[in-house]
């Protein structure tokens, strides 16, 4: 199949393996794929980036090689396609989904947009995990449909802080995440809210 790879620092368009379901995945067709901004930070400087992140995490490695070819893309509307041995099939092929941009297979997690083993959206295909899939509702178009994992890291942000109805709001950022915060903000009454921008 088809995909985008980040290789010796250039993204380029090349064929990777094609995918088969394992127990408890699906097999979807990419339909939308939204550009991170980490996805462009990685492009020029994943090794830096696993660098400060094995030191964050007390020096854990995760067996991801930033030299080794890795198809980006965890900001995603898929289609599904097909269910692994064991899968429930709760969700119907040819339904659209969206994830939490990981996958459990036998042998751990593979963070999807930043593993050498697994392709994110950026392909054609993607493997997820059956029990992590949301189906699409309500007619929501599929390119707003991948926007779910940057509002829900907005969502996430604003559930943690611990905010009262007296907290006055800064955003730096109004980025898609930015964007996504004060959303989450204004969605709960909170305000004022300031943002700042370029």
């Amino acid at each position: 199949m088809r995909a985008v790879i980040r290789r010796n620092k250039q993204l380029v368009c090349d064929e990777v393996a094609d995918l088969s379901p394992g127990p408890g995945q699906i097999l979807v067709r990419t339909l939308a794929c939204g550009i991170c901004g980490s996805d462009l930070h990685a492009l020029h400087h994943m090794e830096h980036m696993m660098e400060t992140a094995t030191r964050a995490n007390g020096g854990f490695a995760s067996g991801f090689d930033p030299r080794a070819d890795t198809v980006f893309g965890h900001e995603f509307c898929a289609e599904v396609l097909d269910h692994g041995p064991g899968a429930t099939k709760a969700i119907r092929t040819g339904a659209r989904v969206v994830s939490v941009p990981v996958t459990l297979t036998e042998t751990g997690m593979e963070s999807l947009g930043f593993s050498n083993r697994l392709p994110g959206g950026f392909a054609e295909r993607m493997l997820l995990t059956e029990a992590m899939v949301l189906e699409v509702p309500n007619g929501l178009p599929t390119d707003q449909a991948a926007l779910t994992e940057p509002f829900a890291v907005g969502e996430h942000a604003v559930a943690m802080a611990r905010l009262d109805r007296d907290s006055v709001c800064m955003v730096i950022g109004c980025g898609p995440v930015g964007l996504a915060v004060i959303a989450a903000l204004k969605a709960r009454g909170q305000g004022p809210v300031i943002a700042t921008d370029y």
